[in-house]
């Protein structure tokens, strides 16, 4: 028999792949933790180090300060004045100051936090202007609000609920003139906490500067018992109190004691930290002040 040709064999039928598989979570709508992610990749290294420095040097501050006045009360009621009128003033001169630290590191620490997070959106907003990297959710918070205002009637409307609240917290955070306003008044009166810092310092290493003369009696003129610290004439004690000075062995046994070396060296301390914690400051001003240059100048459509 002969064979018929029945046409073309048919072909096995494939089922239809999907072209649009599921690909889970949509990649322009990232969760908790890839938006933490991409603010880390974009994470503002001065502003970080400012921080660090920061919380460092007011604790040195504070620390060591509060220390060293309490050493330095029992130094004078020990050694300087026997009649507690003499020293009362001092006394609660140095309660105010105590509690006066306590107000300085809470308010350092908030505003340290404050002024980190206001250098992630910044730099944030920054980087996505020179197109660094992808905009981010919290990088749109921000954007929406400094520099790139106006497009649109209603403006940025996120859709999601961690936009809504990383849009919230941009629009607090997107005045960074007035963080650098801020910081920059706040620099300048830590000037002068930094100056006061220095006072006891060099009144403890002028005391320590005599003891040496008097541990030393040929390299100095004067006699032993000439050399003194009077604690009057730096207005610790007032003119009428008695002693108020300690002269010549003595006051070389009270520079000898460990009372004495550690609170000289917590003020020392304390000065140190004071001025780390201006530096930190002064950095925070430079990142401060560039992110906010860049982003008014960029957002005018100015070109460097």
């Amino acid at each position: 028999m002969d064979n018929v040709s029945s046409g073309p064999e048919p072909q096995p039928t494939v089922a239809p792949q999907n072209s649009n598989p599921d690909p889970g979570p949509r990649a322009g709508s990232p969760g908790l933790l890839q938006c933490c992610a991409r603010c880390l990749v974009g994470a503002p290294f001065a502003s970080l180090v400012a921080t660090a420095l920061c919380f460092l040097g007011v604790a040195l501050f504070c620390g060591c300060g509060h220390e060293a006045l309490t050493g330095t009360k029992h130094l004078v009621e020990t050694y300087f004045s026997k009649n507690y009128q003499d020293y009362e003033y001092l006394v609660d001169v140095i309660h105010d100051f105590q509690y006066a630290i306590y107000g300085v590191a809470g308010f350092f620490f908030l505003f340290g936090a404050l002024l980190l997070a206001e250098g992630f959106y910044t730099t944030g907003a920054v980087r996505q202007v020179f197109g660094d990297y992808r905009a981010t959710v919290c990088g749109k918070g921000l954007g929406a609000t400094v520099g790139h205002k106006g497009r649109g009637p209603r403006g940025h409307r996120p859709g999601r609920s961690w936009e809504l609240v990383c849009h919230c917290v941009g629009k607090w955070l997107g005045h960074p003139d007035k963080f650098v306003g801020i910081t920059y008044v706040l620099t300048v009166l830590w000037l002068l906490v930094l100056a006061c810092s220095a006072v006891p310092v060099y009144v403890y290493f002028t005391a320590w500067t005599t003891c040496n003369s008097i541990a030393n009696p040929t390299k100095t003129a004067a006699g032993i018992g000439n050399l003194c610290t009077d604690a009057r004439m730096y207005g610790v004690l007032p003119w009428n109190a008695s002693p108020g000075r300690v002269c010549g062995q003595s006051l070389l046994s009270i520079c000898k004691t460990s009372e004495f070396q550690v609170t000289f060296h917590l003020f020392i301390a304390a000065f140190v930290g004071a001025s780390i914690t201006l530096v930190a400051l002064v950095t925070f001003i430079i990142a401060a002040t560039y992110n906010f240059a860049v982003l008014r100048l960029m957002g005018r459509g100015t070109k460097f």
